[in-house]
């Protein structure tokens, strides 16, 4: 191993991969499948795991592996059409349509609507906030200046003080003792979790932090891939045990609120809810502006990654305008509320993201196959299918037909795996369609000439 990559940079690395995912979106959801699994939290939190540390430190090691210098280079494997698509509502997801809106909505619940308490007033605060939220990031992404770094860097440490305190009074004095699970997660509980990890959107931009963590090596000195890949893997297990302990602990604290506090609306309301209880109003204050600056840094981030990205496809719009319409989408989607912008996501992320998870394996067995582009193909257009479906049955709409046959002949269907089966069925039958057209090319060449 290069001599300039020390023990301390490789702590370095794993920290910047937990604070990259690691944001203030995240805190949300652990505490609220707390609440909902109750005595089933543990099971749950397994599943959450899986997807919400699991998969996105894998992809990051995929991202590694590949080679790539890009999500859609790397995507182009499949089909450059597919590269450009994919990638572009990979942006749209983890930009103005769900991650920047929620950045306002999660700073709006924990930092401005415990101190409302007529709940008539919560609409016009929130989009009175979203605007003055939204057009402070706007202003900074216009002109971004080393003080976000600054203040990410200066906030996260606090941040993370703050929440420890407050898991670890959780842990020693629980606010009640665990519930009986709400509807939902009395059966199935572990993949129930697994579908909620989802939210965090962490394997959809792990391609993206993949290659801040590649660049950041590299400038170390260090070039051939087998170092890159110990590295990661050093670095990826820090960040496991970090993300792993506060989830659980977020889980846990939730879980253990229901008895005194009752069944909340989402994940930001509990932890609102939970700081209040243990440290009274000065709690909620310190909690609030935390949570406020550091999705202002996050909002600036995205915005500024969005902004970039959309103007290599259409150069002829300016980068500022285009962090301008972002912001102004945002304050937008931001005002139909955390709770409904959750509800309307989820169908959306059911159906992308069986698609990542397909192509992470596929790039780490890439090797094995070659490359075929077959078999990407095939994986992915029968992984999409099934998604599809299994996304419009959350947003409500169902077709009865196509549901009955995928529950009688898939499966998983039923714990939402439906897709995994058909996603190696289709890469082998990608494989062996490459080699039937490659025998068909070598038959019409070897045919005599009349």
């Amino acid at each position: 191993m290069s001599k300039s990559v020390s023990s301390s940079f490789i702590i370095i690395i794993g920290s910047m991969l937990f604070a990259l995912f690691f944001g203030a979106g995240n805190l949300i959801f652990p505490p609220m499948l707390g609440q909902m699994a109750g005595q089933n939290v543990w099971i749950a939190n397994a599943g959450f795991l899986v997807t919400g540390v699991g998969l996105p430190l894998l992809a990051v090691t995929a991202f590694v592996f590949s080679g790539k210098s890009n999500l859609q280079t790397l995507a182009s494997r499949v089909h450059p059409v597919f590269g450009i698509v994919f990638t572009t509502v990979l942006y749209l997801a983890i930009g103005p349509l769900y991650a920047i809106p929620r950045t306002g909505s999660v700073s709006f619940e924990i930092g401005v609507k415990p101190f409302f308490s007529n709940h008539t007033d919560h609409p016009v605060a929130l989009f009175v906030f979203t605007i003055v939220f939204f057009g402070i990031a706007c202003l900074l992404s216009l002109n971004p200046t080393k003080i976000i770094d600054v203040i990410g860097k200066f906030l996260t440490p606090i941040k993370l003080t703050f929440i420890g305190i407050l898991v670890v009074v959780a842990l020693i004095h629980p606010i009640g003792a665990f519930q009986a699970p709400a509807e939902g997660y009395t059966s199935h509980v572990f993949f129930k979790g697994f579908q909620e990890g989802y939210l965090t959107l962490d394997a959809l931009v792990a391609f993206i932090f993949g290659i801040i963590i590649v660049n950041a090596i590299k400038e170390r000195g260090v070039t051939s891939k087998k170092e890159l890949m110990i590295i990661c893997a050093k670095s990826i297990t820090i960040a496991v045990i970090l993300l792993a302990f506060i989830y659980t602990s977020l889980a846990y604290m939730g879980a253990s609120s229901v008895e005194k506090l009752g069944v909340l609306e989402n994940g930001a309301e509990v932890l609102a809810k939970v700081s209040f209880y243990y440290f009274g109003s000065y709690g909620s204050i310190l909690l609030g502006l935390m949570i406020t600056v550091a999705c202002l840094t996050t909002s600036v981030g995205l915005i500024t990654s969005c902004s970039s990205f959309f103007h290599t496809f259409f150069p002829n719009v300016s980068y500022k305008k285009i962090a301008l319409l972002l912001s102004i989408f945002s304050i937008i989607v931001a005002n139909i509320g955390l709770t409904q912008l959750i509800k309307v996501s989820t169908p959306v992320l059911i159906a992308i993201y069986p698609i990542a998870i397909s192509l992470i394996f596929l790039t780490f067995l890439h090797p094995v196959f070659k490359g075929k582009s077959e078999v990407y193909q095939g994986s992915l257009i029968l992984t999409f299918i099934i998604s599809l479906f299994d996304g419009l049955n959350a947003a409500g709409i169902k077709i009865k037909v196509i549901n009955d046959f995928f529950t009688e002949f898939l499966p998983l269907c039923d714990v939402g795996l439906g897709w995994l089966i058909p996603s190696v069925v289709g890469g082998i039958a990608g494989y062996i369609l490459y080699y039937i057209k490659r025998r068909k090319i070598v038959l019409i060449l070897m045919k005599p000439k009349k």
